[in-house]
């Protein structure tokens, strides 16, 4: 699978940002995905994870109540809606994918990897 992301920009604190991840290949419905994030000097964490129907979410606790995941699997496409968004989001966004039935966590768990993009929260 390939993945695209998308919808990084400049915000405001308390402000929000929507970004996709678009796949492709027929066989989307079958990986788990997941947004990380890397700060300068920071390790890439996972934000949040959606498994393969859309039933079951993992959040970190640094972005509960803030972000949702969410996904439509018949156009290949997941989101993360961002909302009151702080400085200490900014960081490059990455969609990841992994062939599997449970959420993981860790970032060396993904096969597949889209681009980044940024995000940058401004006080």
């Amino acid at each position: 699978v390939q993945l695209q992301a998308s919808g990084g920009g400049l915000m405001q604190a308390g402000g929000s940002l929507k970004l996709s991840c678009e796949a492709s290949g027929r066989t989307f419905g079958y990986y788990i995905i997941a947004w990380f994030r890397q700060a300068p000097g920071k390790e890439r964490e996972c934000v949040a994870a959606i498994n393969r129907s859309g039933g079951r979410t993992y959040y970190a606790d640094s972005v509960k109540g803030r972000f949702t995941i969410s996904r439509d699997n018949a156009n290949n496409m997941v989101y993360l809606q961002m909302n009151s968004l702080k400085p200490e989001d900014t960081a490059v966004y990455f969609c990841a994918a992994r062939y599997a039935v449970q959420i993981v966590t860790s970032s060396g768990q993904y096969n597949y990897w889209g681009q980044g993009t940024q995000v940058t929260v401004s006080s």
